[in-house]
């Protein structure tokens, strides 16, 4: 095939990928363009500098092997909820994920720690084998919802063992939920039509559940077979 006088191959060979294409940005650093719009880097690849267990449980569920954070499915005899040792207001957090099949996970965020689990304090993205999974799945509990609260407008994960990429935007009481380039969720907080919402769920009993204007990020152990990534973040002004 020629085009513009030369074939596609010999054009392509002319072709130089700028600095900050995806195609350039290894997994776990920040390019250039993204420093300078304020992101910071959440997981460095090599270690979990940053994170905690939540409420400084015993903790042996978390590994991290060649440059994905991963929660170990078996031979784990504590397991917790890792979270950030900061915390966060408004922010827009983006993450890569993959689960292993039939596997169950989420990242929870403004989580308050206290005498309750992390996913009573705060509103959680659900990670979850959405095909794979052996219990019969609502719609407020399938990847990228705003789990047991919002269904997501579509489904948009990749299958088992794909990874996907999340984008979390949380200013003020406006949540977005991003899933493979696709908005899934949108709502506000604390309105008389996400209070009818809590009261009808699983929240009813849980005077703080979302209540919190600022937390910590969450990522959940729900029984291992999650692999995080290029977890990133960058605050928002008000």
């Amino acid at each position: 095939m020629i085009v513009a006088g030369c074939t596609v191959l010999a054009c392509m060979s002319f072709y130089i990928i700028p600095k900050d294409h995806p195609m350039q940005t290894k997994d776990n650093t920040l390019s250039a363009k993204e420093k300078k719009e304020g992101w910071q880097l959440l997981f460095d690849g090599k270690t979990v500098n940053g994170w905690k267990p939540y409420n400084n449980k015993p903790s042996d569920g978390w590994e991290v092997v060649n440059g994905e954070l991963h929660c170990k499915e078996n031979n784990v005899q504590h397991r917790a909820d890792l979270v950030t040792v900061d915390a966060y207001a408004d922010f827009e957090l983006s993450f890569d994920w993959k689960v292993g099949t039939g596997a169950n996970s989420g990242v929870m965020y403004r989580v308050v720690e206290s005498d309750q689990p992390a996913y009573v304090t705060g509103p959680e993205y659900q990670l979850i084998d959405d095909a794979g999974y052996k219990h019969k799945l609502e719609d407020a509990q399938k990847s990228g919802s705003d789990y047991a609260m919002h269904p997501p407008s579509v489904l948009a994960a990749k299958p088992a063992g794909e990874y996907n990429h999340t984008v979390i935007l949380l200013k003020g009481s406006h949540v977005e939920h991003w899933l493979n380039g696709k908005k899934v969720v949108d709502f506000e907080l604390w309105t008389p039509e996400w209070q009818a919402l809590k009261e009808k769920s699983k929240w009813k009993d849980a005077a703080g559940y979302g209540m919190a204007k600022q937390g910590l990020i969450a990522l959940q152990d729900h029984g291992g077979g999650i692999w995080f990534k290029n977890i990133k973040i960058r605050k928002l002004d008000k």
